[in-house]
């Protein structure tokens, strides 16, 4: 697949990957990719990333049931970062529960915050690990 080898990787073999609803234009989340998820992503139309902090595959919506469908791919002008334009089923793409990860906004030129209250489900609940 012609993608997999234009994709610049950094040195841990992976790419970054920004998740925007395809709808509303709204970016996501952001996470990574390896060849192997990226390949997945491709053949599956499904959201898989690369979990660092577990390192393995994460299939998005695997325990939540918020998952991705993936209506198109851009890879950006220097080839190392992708853009998933993608339908969030669940309505939920942030482990916190809230639609988008962005949902607190700097203010206080950087020493505060303003968060949304978009909260769509309790991750205690969904996360039982």
């Amino acid at each position: 697949m012609k993608l997999l080898d234009d994709v610049k990787y950094d040195a841990n073999g992976l790419i970054p990957a920004i998740a925007q609803d395809e709808a509303t234009g709204d970016v996501l989340m952001m996470a990574w990719m390896n060849r192997e998820s990226l390949e997945e992503t491709v053949r599956t139309k499904r959201a898989v990333y690369y979990s660092r902090s577990r390192q393995k595959l994460w299939r998005k919506g695997e325990e939540s049931g918020n998952v991705q469908e993936v209506h198109s791919i851009h890879l950006d002008c220097d080839a190392d970062v992708l853009l998933l334009r993608i339908r969030q089923i669940g309505d939920a793409a942030c482990h916190t529960g809230h639609r988008t990860c962005f949902y607190r906004e700097v203010t206080d030129g950087g020493n505060g915050y303003t968060e949304k209250n978009d909260i769509i489900f309790d991750p205690k609940a969904v996360y039982k690990k």
